[in-house]
């Protein structure tokens, strides 16, 4: 559904803080309304007379765009790759064309994943606290290097052995878009043996893939690169850890809420794997009490967050601002791109 020529457009951007809204060129009048943050109680009253939204983590359910709430609501863009901040069907329901902007942060996630990895498997931020840290029991005060005189002890995988070589880890990719093939790049150049998953499910694998058990089995290191669906919501749980080699270290850039975040912790304090890093949560942002990743039992793991910013680089805030623009512009002259629902 194109807009109409004569029609006056409200685009609505909700949440800024991410990335600059750019102007937009149309043939038609309208204005822009740009908000840094929004709030849940706030977001109806932005949107009310909204033709366009422009979100990127900010849901937007089945709620929000019932036509009482959004009745001249026409387009939706996601400044980001990810969709699942959009009910999509009720977005369908209703013929609102949901566009995305893909494909322009392949490169931060990428290399924010092998820097995960290697942040884990040389265990950088532990052993960075450790080397500040002065017991308190400590006779005299001196860090525990000094006192010992080796922290070699410190770097011990889960199944007591030294940290393995890139030529000796072997990582399975779980979601070959865009983002996985990119990162198979990057892990083939560091000497990395790669695997690629084929779908939970699936009995018979390609002959380019194997299969996800077989991955998970198989894999030193196991990247998550897919989206958050109800068919991946907690696929990597209990069953799924005991699966894993002690050595593994699980990296999550894709979408939170694909780990089982409790059954994580509880991976890393019995030693069935080695180390996490995520970027990505169930629920964001996180602060305390909002995930066992923050707890007291985590305390000490071999776990590493980032906050859902892997995208974030200057080259990722100018294809975003290109991708945004350029869909609401083809769109407003009846050429929708980039859509998802």
């Amino acid at each position: 559904m194109a807009s109409n020529s004569t029609t006056n457009h409200h685009i609505v951007a909700i949440e800024a803080i991410h990335c600059p809204i750019p102007d937009f060129t149309l043939q038609t009048p309208h204005k822009k309304s740009v908000h840094n943050w929004t709030y849940p109680h706030e977001l109806e009253s932005r949107v009310k007379d909204a033709t366009i939204i422009i979100t990127t983590t900010t849901r937007l359910n089945a709620d929000i765009l019932h036509p009482s709430k959004t009745p001249l609501l026409r387009l939706i863009v996601i400044l980001a790759s990810g969709t699942d901040c959009v009910d999509l069907a009720a977005a369908r329901a209703r013929g609102i064309p949901v566009c995305n902007c893909p494909s322009t942060n392949i490169d931060s996630v990428s290399e924010h994943a092998i820097g995960l990895y290697f942040a884990l498997r040389r265990k950088l931020v532990h052993l960075s606290g450790v080397v500040r840290d002065v017991p308190a029991d400590e006779v005299g005060g001196d860090t525990e290097w000094k006192s010992k005189g080796s922290l070699k002890g410190r770097m011990k995988m889960a199944d007591g052995g030294a940290p393995l070589l890139c030529s000796q880890e072997t990582i399975g990719i779980v979601g070959f878009g865009a983002l996985g093939s990119r990162i198979s790049a990057l892990a083939r150049g560091l000497g990395m043996n790669v695997l690629i998953a084929e779908r939970r499910g699936v009995t018979q694998a390609r002959d380019d893939r194997v299969l996800f058990e077989d991955a998970l089995k198989r894999s030193t290191v196991l990247v998550l690169c897919l989206p958050r669906t109800p068919e991946t919501e907690n696929m990597i749980s209990t069953n799924e850890f005991r699966m894993m080699s002690k050595q593994a270290v699980l990296i999550n850039v894709a979408r939170g809420g694909i780990v089982d975040e409790k059954a994580l912790v509880e991976a890393l304090r019995d030693g069935e794997i080695s180390g996490a890093g995520l970027d990505v949560f169930a629920n964001e942002p996180i602060g305390r009490g909002d995930s066992p990743l923050l707890e007291g039992e985590a305390d000490g793991l071999n776990l590493v967050l980032s906050p859902h910013l892997a995208w974030f680089a200057e080259r990722t805030l100018e294809n975003l601002q290109t991708g945004v623009k350029k869909t609401v512009e083809q769109w407003c002259v009846g050429n929708t791109i980039n859509r998802v629902a």
